[in-house]
């Protein structure tokens, strides 16, 4: 499982809860170096954030659609408006979650 997500606190506290369920987890913290792990890696979901430094989460998924990739992509976002759950889905993302 791929974390992308520049909160420490969030992205800590997901790894800890997938390692505790005996997932391999990788951690990135940025769009520029997910969208290079999910070039060279293989994953079987993606958890993404929307705001990221580098490229968002948008750009980030956006780009891995159209390289063809099925992998599972769950966006957890802060961004509730339903135009950015539109967005998001439109764009194959196969679910959108907001943080509390």
């Amino acid at each position: 499982i791929l974390i992308v997500e520049d909160d420490a606190m969030i992205a800590s506290g997901l790894e800890l809860a997938l390692r505790r369920a005996h997932y391999r987890v990788e951690c990135l913290s940025n769009g520029l170096s997910a969208q290079s792990a999910l070039a060279t890696e293989h994953f079987d979901l993606v958890i993404l954030d929307l705001g990221l430094p580098g490229r968002d989460g948008y750009q980030v998924l956006e780009s891995l659609r159209a390289a063809g990739s099925l992998v599972s992509v769950l966006i957890l976002s802060a961004r509730d408006a339903l135009k950015d759950r539109i967005r998001g889905l439109d764009l194959g993302a196969d679910d959108y979650l907001t943080k509390p």
